[in-house]
């Protein structure tokens, strides 16, 4: 039984990036299917070692605050808030079924580092073809203000690629092989022309050149094209050069001002009138169009655009700290050995959970599945390879 069960979890793991891309609600199906397979496992075994673990101690406090300021007495909220509070901890559930069950096997993981390889291969594919040809294979062309959708139909490539592209091409070790990929790799997220994944992108480059010295001349050689790429935009992608140049420095110079610094002032305001319990789970879609918090209009939306404004938001100032310990406990694990002993695959998946949570960054919502889910996978696979080094 518990062989089978082991089965049926590895293989969902296995289609889940699948799904992340083009079906969602079979995604959530499959991590529901791998938290329960492997509690199952847990149970048969009568081995609960892993609640131990640091991470999940520090989940778990910050996972029963949430559910504690989502009660609607205290939130302000509905029943509704509430269990998707309480469900939020299927995330939490899947990421230590991968550390200590699911990735667990060498195999298992080998396997792993394939599907990633393959999923970053089939998005940067598919935003080169949709620049090259216009239509992506499922037909879709760029958005209207000129991003490459890759094989999506509205402009969400560049996130999960910005973050697969690290694992998948620092696991494959062979140098000549890692200069030509990373170059075209960050050539793609230039020409996708999504702002804040490219400077992520960046961020992640630095990052490992400070990691591997080996690799530092093609971290550099990535860069450098990147910028090139970038100013050629200007002749080669007129829409890229605008929204990466033209719309970004207007947004800059007057941040405060801009829609996403109007969006980052509604969640503090709604943070400092909430400071200790916040007002619950999805907070800010909710209570955003209140005129207590001044004048709503161009500032609402589904999420704040930030992990830890949306910590805030929902949880108030306690909320926020423990979140911030909660991505500590994380990125501890996932870069132990690494200074002085860097397996690249490992470091490619550090990176890829840093610049996830890098906190000056736009993002989409913490368990929005469609990036969210990468994430967590990303993550899980990390933290096995870390526990199995």
């Amino acid at each position: 039984m518990a062989f089978w069960l082991a089965r049926l979890a590895l293989a969902a793991t296995l289609i889940l990036p699948a799904f992340l891309m083009h079906g969602r609600a079979v995604a959530e199906i499959l991590i529901g299917l791998i938290d329960l397979c492997f509690l199952a496992r847990c149970a048969l075994a009568r081995d609960w070692t892993w609640l131990g673990s640091g991470w999940v101690r520090v989940a778990a406090i910050w996972w029963g605050w949430l559910v504690i300021c989502s009660i609607p007495w205290i939130s302000g909220g509905n029943g509704g808030n509430l269990i998707q509070a309480i469900a939020m901890g299927r995330f939490l559930v899947f990421v230590a079924a991968l550390e200590h069950d699911v990735l667990k096997p060498a195999a298992a993981r080998l396997w792993m580092q394939r599907v990633v390889m393959a999923t970053a291969l089939y998005i940067g594919g598919q935003s080169l073809l949709q620049f090259v040809t216009g239509h992506d294979l499922q037909g879709f062309p760029r958005s209207a203000d000129g991003a490459l959708t890759g094989p999506f139909e509205h402009p969400r490539a560049a996130t999960p690629f910005s973050r697969l592209l690290f694992p998948a091409i620092l696991a494959i070790g062979n140098l000549r092989l890692v200069l030509p990929l990373i170059i075209a790799a960050t050539g793609i997220v230039v020409l996708i022309g999504q702002r804040m994944p490219l400077l992520l992108t960046l961020l992640g480059l630095i990052l490992t050149g400070l990691l591997l010295p080996r690799l530092r001349t093609a971290m550099l050689a990535a860069i450098v094209t990147g910028g090139v790429l970038l100013g050629a935009s200007a002749v080669i992608s007129p829409p890229t050069f605008h929204r990466l140049v033209i719309k970004f420095s207007a947004q800059m110079e007057d941040f405060p001002d801009s829609d996403y610094g109007r969006i980052a002032g509604r969640a503090i305001a709604i943070t400092a009138a909430h400071p200790i319990f916040g007002q619950g789970f999805d907070a800010y879609r909710r209570v955003c169009g209140d005129p207590v918090y001044g004048d709503a209009a161009g500032v609402c939306n589904i999420h704040p655009h930030n992990h830890y404004l949306e910590a805030a938001t929902e949880s108030g100032i306690p909320g926020m700290l423990l979140f911030c310990g909660l991505i500590i406990a994380w990125l501890v694990p996932l870069a132990r050995g690494l200074w002085h002993n860097p397996t690249p695959l490992r470091v490619g998946l550090f990176v890829a959970a840093f610049i996830q949570e890098w906190p000056i960054a736009s993002t989409s919502g913490f368990t929005a599945i469609e990036i969210g889910g990468f994430f967590f996978l990303l993550l899980g696979f990390g933290l096995a390879e870390a526990r199995a080094t």
